[in-house]
């Protein structure tokens, strides 16, 4: 069978992958298939469903894929390694969509490659489903991420801290896996070849009109930090936490990837993380922003060379596209939470009125979620107020505010409808939560997939009411909740 793959990144010179075949599993059964991204990628769903157990298990090979592990390096929690790659994961080749857009098809826990260092280059059920689903809900919420294929059961038992557990195989797509830290792997080696050769393929890829510029590294250094501005932009106004933001988990793209220990915050609270690798809070809700312009500080300096042959200025024309990151998250961040509390127009008192939403929501432990949710509702209705006072305590200046918000409405010139459904597209009623799926993907290592199937079905529309199923928008009671996420490896 072939699936028309074409392979832009194997053309690449040799030293930036290894080609390596994934390793057969034993008995290979589908878990869960997404018809409709198969679609969208060009893909007859009917005509491939039969063969997507052996072929996205690795079992059988499309005749026309090129499998390759990628080479890359990175900083993880903020100490470099020089050689990471690929260690589980194998690039089978690209496929055009429908949109004309050239798209990764990757196997996560396809076997050991040659990056794999002591790894087993295996994957487990829970983590495969839980990326998944939340990359799933996260394209639903409308936040740039890689998407899922596909999860194939191996039939075999892959060994983890908690033991023998199912293994299986996550078909992942991406707009392309180079990262921050495939620029790192060779500037580490002193190859300014090999990262004149991969700036030229993302710009091919990705950026095209930088190659017009007079500057095309600065050109691509702008166009990458400001996609990773409204990426980061829109994990903040989600209340998501990614958990593992090393620049081996930066997309040059702009998208999500690597859905390990991330999670969605429940109660607010900036410094919230869940990572249980993380435990100096590098990673919180809080810092993503300024971790991001870090990694990206990171990747400037893999590109200063082409950027001005003279360092002193290719680093002051860097630094100040760099500086520019906070001012313009801050500016979008603001115009975010306007559309949250139902504003349209600019006020000069606004970031105000958000910084004082949030404060007291931090010291209520109001959730996050449902805060803005029910502030929609209070604009649609005010007799509805008494379900959003349920969310703070009562010692709070909750009544002060909604009167200071109430007044600001009143000089924005929107209906009652306009503003209610302007509310209601920024805040989704439903989200990933923690121990939502928690319960699912436990009854999924046991080999109950009901309760995942139903969680993705709700997840598809986030922004809807979806009245049969409100118990899925409550918080977690507190024996309920997840206070740890883990990667998985």
């Amino acid at each position: 069978m072939r699936l028309g793959f074409r392979h832009t990144y194997s053309a690449l010179p040799s030293r930036f992958y290894a080609r390596v075949n994934p390793t057969p599993v034993p008995d290979p059964s589908l878990v869960v298939f997404n018809t409709r991204l198969a679609a969208d990628l060009g893909l007859d769903p009917k005509i491939l469903e039969p063969d997507v157990p052996s072929i996205f298990s690795g079992n059988r090979l499309p005749e026309d894929a090129d499998p390759i592990a990628m080479a890359y390096a990175g900083h993880q929690f903020g100490v470099f390694v020089p050689s990471l790659g690929d260690g589980r994961a194998i690039l089978l080749g690209e496929l055009q969509g429908r949109d004309g857009i050239l798209r990764d098809v990757q196997l996560k826990g396809a076997g050991r490659t040659p990056f794999s260092r002591s790894g087993d280059g295996r994957a487990v059920v829970g983590p495969m489903l839980r990326e998944y689903l939340i990359s799933e809900a996260m394209h639903a919420l409308g936040a740039p991420t890689t998407r899922s294929l596909a999860v194939v059961a191996t039939g075999e038992k892959v060994f983890r801290d908690g033991g023998a557990l199912r293994g299986a195989v996550l078909a992942r797509v991406a707009a392309s896996h180079v990262r921050v830290g495939t620029f790192q792997y060779f500037t580490a080696r002193g190859d300014q070849d090999a990262v004149r050769a991969l700036l030229d393929y993302v710009i091919t890829r990705h950026y095209p009109a930088a190659r017009e510029a007079e500057v095309p590294a600065l050109a691509v250094l702008k166009e990458v930090m400001q996609r990773q501005v409204a990426l980061i932009t829109d994990w903040m106004l989600l209340g998501f936490i990614h958990g593992v933001m090393n620049t081996d988990n930066m997309a040059i793209s702009g998208e999500t990837i690597d859905y390990g220990p991330c999670a969605f915050m429940d109660s607010y609270d900036p410094k919230t993380v869940f990572s249980s690798i993380d435990h100096n809070g590098r990673y919180a809700y809080a810092n993503q922003p300024l971790i991001a312009q870090w990694n990206l500080a990171r990747f400037a300096e893999t590109l200063l060379f082409l950027v001005d042959p003279n360092p002193e200025k290719g680093l002051r024309l860097a630094t100040e596209v760099l500086e520019s990151f906070i001012p313009q998250f801050e500016a979008r961040f603001l115009a975010g939470m306007r559309r949250k509390i139902g504003l349209a127009s600019a006020g000069e008192g606004d970031a105000d009125l958000v910084r004082r939403l949030l404060t007291l929501m931090r010291h209520s432990q109001a959730d996050f979620t449902l805060t803005f949710r029910r502030l929609a509702l209070v604009a649609e209705n005010s007799g509805e107020e008494s379900r959003l006072r349920e969310l703070f305590e009562q010692s709070s200046d909750l009544g002060g505010w909604l009167q200071d918000w109430e007044e600001r409405l009143t000089t924005d010139p929107q209906t009652v409808g306009e503003r209610v459904a302007r509310m209601r597209a920024a805040s989704p009623a439903f989200i990933p939560r923690n121990h939502r799926v928690q319960a699912a993907l436990g009854a999924a290592d046991a080999g109950d997939y009901s309760h995942f199937r139903r969680l993705l079905e709700i997840l598809q529309r986030p922004y809807d009411d979806q009245p049969e199923v409100r118990e899925y928008t409550d918080p977690p009671h507190p024996s309920e909740r997840v206070l740890q996420t883990f990667c998985g490896t």
